[in-house]
């Protein structure tokens, strides 16, 4: 079997680099016991692809567009497809991804892996009853794209990287709490409510008295942020 192997890693270029966000268990209670070099290859890859993606419950992966990963390919090698579901079978019976069947509408069957978490659970748990995860959203609850799209405008990819971050860092009654004060004020823009957040995180959020409103958003304006904001 031939496989491309890296000399040295040339370490990380300079400037802004794309950032994904991993729970910290996956490398205290995962990484350390997967003994087998292809699973913990494929796991990492699997929980990066699943981190870059978005949907409504939550973000899944076919093995299709995983045969069609160049990372994937080099990782199963010449080993093929056979490899590839060894591989995702061990994932699946280690507790590191879940598995779900669904017809598409072309009648064709997809097998979709999502990540063994909250949102992962609920998603198979609705396809195993007929409902398409992504018209499974619990209701009530607002993601930050969503808030983003219905307030401020389209997205772009830079954009949504940022929105990822901030969700990850910040609760979600204070994103919510953010968004809902910049429409108030009419200054619908992100880095406006990420200034709000920041704020709140740095100098703490009072819940019980907010004060002066319209003084709270001159502060935002006129303060340490004034020169990230476009009035």
């Amino acid at each position: 079997m031939t496989r491309h192997l890296l000399e040295r890693f040339p370490g990380f270029p300079e400037g802004k680099l794309r950032m994904i966000s991993l729970p910290e268990v996956l490398f205290t209670d995962l990484v350390p016991y997967i003994d087998d070099l292809q699973e913990l290859q494929l796991t990492l890859l699997v929980l990066c692809s699943l981190a870059r993606r978005r949907a409504k419950v939550a973000p899944w992966v076919t093995r299709a567009e995983l045969l069609a990963d160049p990372a994937v390919r080099e990782v199963i090698a010449s080993e093929g497809e056979a490899a590839l579901d060894c591989l995702l079978e061990k994932c699946v019976t280690r507790g590191v991804l879940l598995s779900a069947s669904w017809e598409r509408g072309d009648g064709a069957v997809e097998e979709r892996y999502f990540a063994n978490s909250p949102r992962g659970r609920m998603a198979v748990a609705a396809l195993k009853r007929g409902i398409d995860a992504a018209q499974a959203e619990a209701p009530g609850r607002l993601n930050i794209y969503t808030l983003y799209e219905q307030n401020i405008g389209p997205l772009t990819a830079l954009l949504s990287e940022e929105l990822r971050e901030a969700e990850t860092t910040y609760p979600q009654d204070w994103i919510e709490e953010a968004f809902r004060e910049a429409v108030r004020l009419n200054k619908r823009n992100w880095k406006y409510i990420w200034a709000i957040l920041e704020n709140w995180r740095t100098k703490g959020r009072d819940e019980t008295d907010r004060g002066d409103r319209e003084e709270n958003g001159r502060k935002y304006i006129e303060g340490d942020y004034a020169d990230f904001i476009k009035h």
